[in-house]
């Protein structure tokens, strides 16, 4: 009897142990309202998550190493400016998380070729990953960035879809 408790015992310690050795998920549940819309106000470093007309969350952002002007190139370091759509997401993102933002859009294309340019692309909004953790200031290429934890908030409530306003 004594050799089936001292076994019993040892199993739920391994059970408890296994279950305690699992890192928190980086996915989270949102069963709020909808986000209707993400606005965005580089000069104020400020992001907002709105459900009509009600702000949900408001997050600092750090963007790109040149950020005043919209981004008119590949390479420029600036964050765009004007209305664009959440249009994918990146769960495996050297970032932590990331979801896109469909620019170009035909305007920046058109700009972009009138002056033998590339428009670039690739813009998202992450967080920092293990490499960016302490950065300060504006680092990113022309991303919006935020803190990894905060970013896994944003990546429950926005939807594929949903527009996004980028104010100077």
């Amino acid at each position: 009897m004594s050799f089936f408790r001292v076994f019993a015992a040892l199993a739920f310690v391994a059970v408890l142990a296994s279950c305690a050795a699992q890192p928190p998920s980086k996915f989270r549940t949102y069963n709020g309202p909808e986000v209707t819309q993400v606005v965005v106000y580089k000069a104020a470093r400020r992001m907002e998550l709105w459900h009509h007309d009600r702000v949900l969350r408001s997050f600092n952002v750090q963007l790109g190493g040149a950020p005043f002007g919209h981004k008119q190139r590949e390479g420029d370091s600036r964050t765009p400016e004007g209305d664009y759509i959440i249009d994918r997401r990146n769960p495996n993102s050297r970032f932590h998380l990331s979801i896109g933002i469909d620019y170009p859009n035909l305007a920046d294309k058109a700009y972009a070729k009138a002056n033998g340019w590339k428009p670039g692309g690739d813009i998202f909004i992450h967080g920092r990953g293990p490499r960016f953790q302490n950065a300060r200031g504006d680092w990113t290429d022309g991303c919006i960035a935020v803190s990894d934890r905060e970013m896994e908030d944003i990546y429950a409530m926005v939807r594929d879809g949903t527009p996004i306003r980028i104010n100077p």
